[in-house]
């Protein structure tokens, strides 16, 4: 069975690069939006469990690949909004990133990536795609997934609050584990501790 990672908004694949190294046992596979280089969508083929992070669980289930077994979903949700009466980041804050980014992308960018926990700098850009995956934050919400999930948390994330990591998978087969000091960049925060939490459930898939 292959690893598949997406990363989320405002990342890469070297998003990736503290947790990798600690699941040698499978091969990876590693998709990049695009946002800071060449984007790369890797067609996969055969049974893969897919580790997710934030943003990258919505690409994920937009366009799940065929042999798809399993989700590790780290910072994850369907929705990122607020609906009704489902739980989310409120609408207008979106909207208020949107038109700052549209005067100036930097800034946002940069302070969206400092509020997660991330002080890298950042290099060149494509600022019409982040825009575009802005909106799919604001507006999208991608379908329950049909295989099983593992959920892995920041109890200290400030991006996805207590109530909507509690409503992000309601309706799918889903087991979660929540990191006691953790924020949203589980993957950095505590690579250790998701490398494990990733092992023992793909062992439940046989792989």
């Amino acid at each position: 069975m292959k690893f598949l990672f997406l990363h989320g908004w405002g990342f890469d694949r070297h998003f990736w690069d503290a947790l990798r190294p600690l699941l040698p046992e499978w091969e990876h596979v590693v998709d990049d939006r695009g946002y800071f280089g060449a984007p790369f969508a890797p067609q996969v083929e055969g049974p893969c469990l897919a580790v997710t992070h934030s943003f990258g669980t919505m690409c994920l289930l937009s366009a799940p690949p065929p042999g798809l077994a399993g989700i590790v979903a780290i910072n994850g949700f369907l929705r990122f909004t607020a609906k009704g009466d489902r739980p989310g980041v409120p609408r207008r804050v979106v909207d208020l990133m949107m038109r700052q980014f549209g005067r100036d992308p930097l800034p946002v960018l940069q302070t969206f990536r400092e509020e997660c926990g991330c002080g890298d700098p950042v290099g060149a850009f494509d600022a019409d795609l982040l825009r575009a995956d802005l909106e799919v934050l604001r507006d999208g919400e991608a379908p329950a997934p049909a295989v099983p999930v593992l959920s892995l948390e920041g109890a200290h994330d400030h991006l996805l609050h207590a109530a909507t990591r509690d409503a992000a998978f309601s309706a799918a087969q889903i087991t979660r584990r929540v990191h006691p000091e953790a924020g949203h960049l589980l993957p950095r925060e505590a690579p250790q501790w998701c490398a494990d939490a990733i092992r023992a459930f793909a062992e439940t898939l046989g792989a």
